[in-house]
């Protein structure tokens, strides 16, 4: 996979209101570059602009001003270069677990000859024994999983992640991040997390992007220099929670 790079330069982002004319400032003089083999997480107080972010970069709006561009070339809508996941599976409840999985294919055209790909995604995620299976017929964790797959068959440069393990137990949301890791360091794509969990932004990300709101913001941009996999109760995880914590507090009293 060609090395990919994405750059936001002085991208701020509002929205009006039309019922009142007033103007929310989602996203102020955001500048940042992000490249292939980075796993990115962004954590903040709510209404900081993460998921802004990530709506950006997937084309699905437009920036106020500054621009953004991936590659070189500035982005102007979805495409099959970005690949998305949101906090729900988002699966389509009356097609099977590969057809699931092969819908984009299909879409495209471009399923015969690629069933093997299908397969192999299915055997990477451990459900083979739940192919012909529904939506509904899938534990919470499942279900993400196939929801991973299906954003990562077209093999997508950049992987975007809105709050993905959100609605997960404990246990189940520590056994996707592992899932998630481990097929990302295998695809070595550039990987982008909004996530409130300080904890799990430290545990995936190569780059902590702490983030301040009104307006959005970014404050800190942390390099998390601990290899894979990474101990949660090491002193220097600790140190990196209690700098993040730090960061954040500071955000949320700095201006009311």
């Amino acid at each position: 996979m060609e090395k990919t790079v994405l750059k936001l330069d002085n991208v701020s982002k509002s929205f009006a209101k039309i019922e009142t004319d007033d103007v929310t400032h989602a996203l102020s003089s955001v500048t940042t570059t992000m490249e292939s083999g980075e796993f990115i997480s962004m954590v903040g107080p709510s209404g900081c602009g993460k998921s802004t972010i990530l709506r950006l970069v997937a084309g699905l709006i437009q920036p106020t001003t500054g621009s953004i561009t991936l590659n070189g070339k500035p982005i102007e809508g979805p495409g099959p270069d970005r690949g998305m996941m949101f906090q729900k599976a988002t699966l389509f409840p009356w097609l099977t677990v590969y057809d699931n999985i092969a819908f984009s294919l299909k879409m495209q055209g471009k399923l015969k000859g690629n069933e093997d790909r299908v397969e192999e995604m299915i055997k990477t995620i451990g459900l083979q024994d739940f192919r012909e299976d529904y939506p509904g017929q899938l534990s919470g964790g499942m279900a993400q999983r196939v929801a991973l797959v299906r954003s990562l068959i077209n093999e997508p440069p950049v992987l975007l992640l809105d709050e993905p393990l959100g609605a997960l137990d404990a246990f189940t949301r520590m056994n996707m991040q592992d899932e998630i890791l481990r097929i990302w360091q295998k695809k070595q794509q550039l990987a982008i997390m909004v996530t409130h969990d300080v904890d799990e932004a430290i545990y995936m990300g190569t780059r902590v992007l702490v983030m301040d709101s009104h307006p959005g913001r970014i404050v800190s941009d942390l390099k998390i220099e601990q290899p894979y996999p990474r101990d949660r109760s090491s002193q220097e995880f600790v140190e990196y929670r209690n700098e993040i914590l730090k960061q954040l507090h500071f955000a949320g009293t700095k201006e009311k």
